[in-house]
């Protein structure tokens, strides 16, 4: 005997709740892609920690994604197994979610100390690097409009034989040479650093990864709420049967 009435109702509930986690799973893969591209694309992080939330949710959103089908299944067939199976799952990514988020946020209040580390030893290590490190630096300071860590001085000891001379990333307008004894000139040289950036954007990125999992750990919620109506609903069909 399946389940009627209200229990029909809890059904369909449930049955559009998997597809709402379908879609937050797909979204959590690709926050995570999103974010874990930016990471490294945007400065070379050594601290393993800054990899760890991003990495964590595109696992989870992989998982999302499989039981949300799995729990579709057991909702249409109004499978008590499944159902429940459905919901220890589903507790268990709500509790490695929480987990994320809060490696997230850990990780966001030491990124001043992760982030200047990282660029400082960027700026150390150019002159003696190879061109893809060179690159990468390089190609931050484009984006970003920046210089050095704190400012454009901090290239000073750490590029060209003058003392005066920065890379020719840092110029307003990028070209061969511009940046020789142009240190500290406001026309042609970025005078802010990148730190400042890279930390704002990073906090940016890494506040929408915790935002998203705990939105999609409350969505869950109420579908092991739903899961749990509806598992009680099959139980007491089968026990009229």
């Amino acid at each position: 005997m399946g389940v009627e009435g209200g229990m029909k109702c809890v059904k369909y509930l449930l049955f559009f709740f998997n597809f709402i986690f379908w879609l937050c799973g797909l979204a959590l893969i690709v926050l995570g892609v999103l974010v874990q591209v930016a990471l490294h694309n945007t400065v070379v992080i050594n601290n393993i920690s800054a990899s760890s939330a991003p990495i964590v949710l595109i696992v989870v959103g992989v998982v999302v994604f499989f039981i949300a089908f799995f729990g579709c299944c057991g909702a249409w067939k109004e499978s008590y197994c499944m159902v429940t199976m459905f919901s220890i799952l589903l507790g268990l990514i709500i509790i490695t979610e929480i987990g994320a988020a809060i490696a997230g946020y850990v990780f966001r209040g030491n990124l001043t100390v992760i982030v200047h580390e990282s660029l400082n030893d960027m700026v150390t290590k150019y002159s003696n690097s190879t061109d893809k490190f060179q690159k990468a630096l390089d190609n931050l300071q484009i984006d970003l409009k920046c210089c050095g860590v704190f400012n454009a001085t901090d290239w000073r000891g750490n590029f060209g034989s003058g003392t005066n001379s920065v890379p020719d990333s840092c110029c307003v307008n990028v070209t061969t040479g511009c940046g020789q004894g142009a240190m500290e000139d406001l026309s042609k040289v970025h005078q802010m650093g990148c730190q400042t950036v890279v930390e704002e954007l990073l906090k940016m990125n890494i506040m929408w990864v915790i935002v998203a999992a705990l939105v999609i750990a409350f969505l869950q919620i109420m579908g092991i709420i739903f899961a749990c109506m509806l598992m009680r609903g099959i139980r007491s069909g089968y026990e009229v049967m």
